[in-house]
């Protein structure tokens, strides 16, 4: 009778498996018996309903351990480059017991394997591609594709140049260690070479009887080739040396347009004394790509020293573009006297200009060309295809003639002094002339008209006699049609982009207090691609736009 039974263990172990947890099930009293079928049935409730028991709902099954993943094979370098005949040693990683390897081309390159020191040697054999496979004890794989090809050349890894400068701009001397770079690399046949002054590091001038030393980067590479990186070291000597007036021009631009390959120009210089020479031609549509070539050869069996100040424009689309180029680096460089020094041995023959010309192009060039000692020595321009060598003997062919009659030969003299001329603040403007003479050929050819080439220095004496502060400027105005330009003004450059016929633009401005003068020079030269004459034109400050201004053409 009435009897309560505290739940035990097994009574919780059904409970849970039932699915229904009672916090305090151990305090909970044992439900009253269920209603046997003699007893009165539930109403609403199926009879067979009310005696199940409650359905247990089965556990799942544990799921199966995943298969675990090996570890792949890693080869490094994940490829191989080689030379035929080298080799390079591939480290592998990650790998169980004994490696083989399977080259699919064996004539191609060979391998060996080390399965204790986990290396394999790929050896060269000949050009071409193919694929390494190695497999290690559990039966992985990896494949590994080998490249044989010839390393697209070398690099020096020393290389020494002397330069001139009062004092040499750290631009120069970066520009001249990159070039000696350059020229000390060995490329094969269809490669480049790369060498920048941008990666270079030197931001001092370098006086005269210093030295510097730079790390040139060195890459050089080519579709067919293994590119090969390196350093060249490059020490720069600035020797001194006073800057030399040339004794006269040389100049060729006949026949400005190419139409065959042969010599352009051809002139001795003599010890001593200094040239200038400036070419400029035109490679048209249509016509194979081309490099224009500057050699110079030493007769006699006593080395010659040779100083060049160069300024190099092009290749370029833009005749104006490429002639502006030119003449500022020449006027920048020669008014630094920033050149380099070079010795040509006896019977030798050195290459001073390598400039690429493609179809659709123009190049130009200013150089100064300044034989310090030795005897006479002999100059040659030509053109050749842009793939045949530049080494080589000079060509001894007759000069080419073509298109109409450009200026070809010597002129002088190649420098003009203009003024002082005087501006009185209240007067008349001034107006300077510049590249109106022709000057005449001393050999056979065209007379030189506007005077490319020639360096041209003004001097103006700008005077206020009022008691007034007068404002003054320096205009430019083309005569000939569309120029550019590149003026020194009292050693401050100033360019111009191409100027249309006919216009004003100002250079520079100038304030006179009363009584006072200015004393200004200007230092330029006719740039080829523009038309000149020019006229240099000194007035009254008329408000237009000063020099760097966004609305002009000066800058």
């Amino acid at each position: 009778m009435g009897r309560r039974v505290v739940l035990g263990v097994p009574v919780l172990a059904v409970l849970a498996v039932a699915g229904t947890w009672l916090p305090h099930a151990v305090a909970q009293p044992v439900p009253a018996p269920l209603p046997s079928s003699s007893d009165t049935p539930v109403p609403g409730a199926t009879p067979s309903a009310a005696l199940s028991p409650a359905p247990v709902e089965a556990s799942p099954a544990p799921a199966p351990s995943p298969t675990p993943t090996q570890p792949p094979i890693i080869v490094e370098p994940p490829g191989s480059a080689v030379a035929p005949g080298a080799s390079q040693v591939l480290r592998v990683l990650q790998v169980l017991g004994d490696l083989t390897v399977t080259v699919a081309d064996p004539t191609i390159a060979d391998a060996s394997v080390d399965s204790v020191a986990r290396t394999i040697t790929i050896t060269g054999r000949t050009v071409g591609r193919t694929t390494l496979t190695v497999t290690d004890a559990r039966g992985l794989t990896r494949d590994v594709a080998i490249r044989v090809a010839y390393p697209a050349g070398s690099i020096a890894d020393v290389a020494q140049i002397r330069i001139t400068g009062h004092p040499a701009t750290s631009l120069f001397v970066k520009e001249q260690a990159a070039l000696a770079a350059i020229k000390r690399a060995v490329p094969r046949p269809g490669a480049t070479i790369i060498a920048t002054p941008e990666s270079l590091t030197f931001g001092a001038p370098l006086g005269i009887d210093d030295i510097a030393s730079l790390d040139v980067p060195v890459i050089v590479q080519g579709a067919d080739y293994l590119t090969v990186q390196g350093t060249t070291h490059v020490r720069v000597e600035n020797v001194a040396l006073p800057a030399t007036r040339p004794g006269f021009l040389m100049v060729s631009d006949y026949p400005e347009t190419l139409r065959e390959n042969g010599v352009l120009f051809t002139a001795d210089l003599n010890a001593q004394q200094a040239e200038r020479f400036l070419y400029y031609h035109y490679n048209p549509p249509g016509q194979p790509d081309r490099r224009i070539l500057l050699k110079v050869e030493n007769p006699s069996t006593q080395p010659a020293l040779l100083q060049v100040i160069a300024g190099r424009g092009g290749p370029g689309p833009y005749e104006m573009e490429v002639g502006h180029l030119s003449t500022q680096r020449f006027l920048v460089r020669y008014a630094q006297n920033e050149g380099s020094v070079i010795t040509i041995a006896g019977g030798a023959i050195v290459t001073l200009v390598n400039q690429n010309l493609p179809a659709s192009s123009v190049v130009s060039n200013l150089l100064q060309l300044h034989e310090i000692s030795g005897g006479s020595l002999h100059l040659t321009l030509f053109a050749q295809n842009a793939d045949d060598p530049v080494e080589g003997p000079v060509p001894l062919t007759t000069l080419l003639h073509g298109d109409a009659p450009h200026a070809r030969g010597m002129y002088k003299p190649p420098e003009f002094y203009l003024g002082p001329y005087t501006y009185d603040a209240d007067g008349e403007n001034l107006e300077v002339a510049i590249g109106q003479l022709p000057l005449p050929n001393l050999v056979e050819g065209q007379a030189l008209s506007g005077d490319y080439g020639v360096l041209q220095t003004v001097t103006v004496q700008m005077v206020n006699h009022s008691t007034q502060t007068r404002n003054v400027a320096l205009y430019a105005n083309p005569r000939g049609g569309r120029a550019t330009g590149t003026f020194l003004i009292d050693g401050v450059l100033v360019q111009a982009h191409a100027l249309p016929a006919f216009s004003h633009h100002k250079l520079r401005q100038y304030t006179l207090p009363p009584h006072a003068y200015v004393r200004t020079e200007i230092v330029t030269m006719p740039e080829g691609g523009s038309s000149y004459p020019l006229r240099l034109i000194v007035g009254p400050d008329d408000g237009s736009a000063p020099p760097g201004a966004p609305d002009s053409l000066v800058y």
